[in-house]
């Protein structure tokens, strides 16, 4: 099942994605965080919606983020495709590091997440490095600690799409920490929509991510230096997954930093990041006052 939120009518409304038609749920699916936490009865009572929901036609235009509440910060993972850490060395600006052998975690402010369909801001007075990564995104479904690699995959809700637009020369100005480099305001797409764990292969997606047409990351999440169970358990590791967490997998190679001559986002850029059954984030860099108080 794949779900999503859209703008109808002048509000907000949850709904089930078909092939050419938007099911409307009833609002009390309104909040995906609390579809997500409500597991098999909400999906349950979401698929008993259907049999009488009224159908729109799909408008891609009419989408929002799938989700808006979030427990903490969105969960993140550096490094974890070597071909994407290689294409790094020698690029990090004296902050080098041998290869990790465990993943690598960060986390992004809230405030980062747009929709699948809103413009990234984008001001040249915050940061002259403004980078795109097409990523693979988990939302858990099932609380846990220290979660075996066996059972990880039981605490996946469901995946959706991410672009881990960074700021790079932000990335390394902060002591070698990436909290303030990958939390601008108004920067991260997710979605286009929440589609179920059992309708997804996660060793089987093919990210990719173009700009302005051009294919600059093309890779399979079969490439991971870590899988997914893997990402899971070590998170985990003495620390509580709730429902409604998310949490980026990390990019492939083909980052704008890494690239000779390198190559920044632009204001007018338009970045599209897709994945196997997932659909695309469709996304323009759009100039954006981020540097006046607000």
């Amino acid at each position: 099942m794949k779900l999503a939120r859209i703008r109808h009518a002048g509000r907000a409304r949850a709904v089930v994605v078909e092939d050419d038609a938007y099911a409307l749920l009833p609002e009390g699916f309104d909040d995906l965080t609390a579809v997500v936490a409500g597991g098999e009865e909400a999906l349950a009572a979401a698929r008993r919606a259907l049999r009488t929901a009224e159908r729109v036609p799909a408008d891609e235009s009419a989408l929002l983020a799938p989700l808006t509440r979030f427990n903490r910060d969105v969960l993140c993972t550096g490094w974890n495709y070597l071909d994407h850490f290689y294409e790094g060395v020698g690029k990090r600006e004296g902050q080098e590091v041998e290869l990790p052998k465990r993943p690598t975690f960060f986390t992004k402010g809230p405030d980062t997440v747009i929709g699948p369909r809103d413009p990234i801001a984008f001001d040249p007075a915050v940061s002259g490095k403004w980078d795109y990564e097409a990523e693979l995104a988990l939302v858990i479904g099932k609380a846990g600690r220290s979660v075996p690699e066996a059972s990880a995959l039981e605490h996946v809700w469901g995946y959706m799409l991410a672009n881990d637009v960074s700021q790079r020369d932000l990335q390394r100005a902060h002591g070698g920490q990436w909290l303030k480099g990958k939390s601008i305001d108004g920067t991260m797409p997710i979605g286009p929509w929440l589609v179920t764990a059992d309708e997804v292969d996660e060793q089987a997606v093919r990210l990719r991510c173009e700009v302005n047409g051009e294919v600059l990351q093309d890779a399979s999440t079969g490439q991971m230096a870590f899988p997914i169970p893997t990402l899971i358990a070590e998170l985990s590791f003495g620390m509580t997954l709730r429902p409604g967490d998310v949490l980026l997998t990390g990019t492939p190679s083909g980052v704008g930093n890494a690239r000779e001559p390198q190559r920044f986002l632009q204001a007018g850029d338009e970045v599209v990041v897709s994945g196997t059954g997932l659909g695309e984030l469709r996304n323009v860099v759009t100039l954006t006052d981020l540097h006046s108080p607000a």
